[in-house]
């Protein structure tokens, strides 16, 4: 079972800037838990996402040598991408992907045509970095733009993904619109029918909703989940309403209620969760 904890797409939509000590400080604790990778960070634009300016710096203060967890930094294009890996500690290389062509172009400025040219360029630098991409399919159970969506949509996308020999792939629910039947029938199908990638699922949720999602993922056959302390967190490029991420605390409750094995330090997270307010809410 992986859980990718995920600080920066909790704190990428924060209005007030958060300290830099401060994040170090809080991912650092984050690093202790035994989380399988942490989502640290971003090399985007400081336009685009101010709150992320410092990434390179709070890299530099990370405390690496006594953790287990891997590093992901997300890239929104090549550029980025070549930012990230002149870091030696950065593990993996996140892009998000959009099935919709509004959103690709609301988050990373580019069609959805060029955002695959991005793929191939950045599978490149990986694979001479000694790093791992991770393609997040955003807008990947539906969209608010009346683009096109089908499930048979979902596959095109991974064939050309598994084409450039993408590995790792996240389902991602930018906007909160999975349910427990779509959750099931798309992670089914593209497992069944792509061997060799190491499917994923990148949920918004609220708390009403957030369990049926968990358990409907989990029993799909997914082993990667990603969360975020709090359910902190939600795309500042997709609908003005910022939908919450999957809480972290929710998804191990699950497994612990369903005897489900998650290795993890839990007075180290309980820790976590008591920064998060200092973080995340400025108190």
């Amino acid at each position: 079972m992986k859980i990718i904890e995920c600080p920066r797409d909790a704190m990428q939509g924060l209005h007030e800037f958060v300290p830099t000590d401060l994040k170090v400080r809080y991912i650092n604790e984050l690093l202790k838990v035994g989380f399988d990778t942490i989502d640290f960070g971003s090399f985007v634009s400081p336009k685009a996402i101010p709150q992320l300016k410092d990434t390179a710096e709070v890299l530099s203060k990370l405390e690496l040598d006594d953790t287990n967890s891997k590093l992901l930094a997300i890239v929104a294009n090549a550029r980025g991408a070549h930012d990230a890996c002149e870091h030696e500690a950065i593990d993996y290389l996140g892009f998000p992907l959009s099935l919709s062509e509004t959103f690709q172009r609301r988050n990373t400025n580019k069609s959805v045509a060029e955002a695959f040219e991005d793929v191939n360029i950045m599978q490149d630098l990986c694979h001479d970095h000694n790093k791992t991409l991770v393609t997040y399919l955003s807008m990947g159970f539906g969209n608010p733009y009346g683009d096109p969506y089908e499930m048979p949509y979902v596959a095109e996308f991974i064939s050309k993904l598994k084409a450039l020999d993408v590995q790792i792939v996240s389902l991602a629910d930018t906007i909160g619109v999975s349910n427990p039947d779509n959750i099931t029938q798309l992670f089914k199908s593209i497992s069944a029918e792509f061997d060799g990638i190491e499917f994923g699922v990148h949920l918004h949720s609220d708390l009403d909703t957030a369990v049926e999602k968990i358990d409907a993922a989990y029993k799909a056959g997914c082993r990667r989940f990603d969360g975020a302390i709090n359910g902190f967190g939600g795309c500042p490029m997709a609908e003005d309403k910022l939908v919450g991420n999957l809480a972290t605390e929710t998804i191990l409750s699950y497994f612990k209620q369903h005897n489900i094995p998650v290795t993890y330090d839990e007075k180290v997270f309980q820790s976590a969760l008591n920064i998060a307010p200092e973080v995340f809410l400025g108190r």
